[in-house]
């Protein structure tokens, strides 16, 4: 019971820790809200769907955005 609800709560703070590695406050903030919101709604099935979509996509290009300005820059080298 409890690893589930640990993953429970890794999966709805996932947006959250994935802005971590972006860039920027603004969408760190916004993921958190998200994710709270997320958890929040959790009670209902599929009640935290919208907010988790939203602040996944808030994440990934925030870190998107990151990896393009350090490609930009020529510290990181990817194929």
């Amino acid at each position: 019971m409890a690893a589930l609800t640990t993953a429970k709560l890794l999966v709805l703070l996932l947006p959250s820790l994935l802005s971590l590695a972006g860039q920027g406050g603004m969408p760190k903030l916004l993921c958190l809200v998200t994710s709270i919101l997320a958890l929040l709604l959790s009670v209902e099935p599929f009640g935290a769907l919208l907010p988790w979509v939203v602040g996944m996509a808030i994440a990934v290009l925030s870190v998107r955005e990151r990896i393009h300005r350090l490609r930009a820059a020529g510290v990181l080298h990817l194929k």
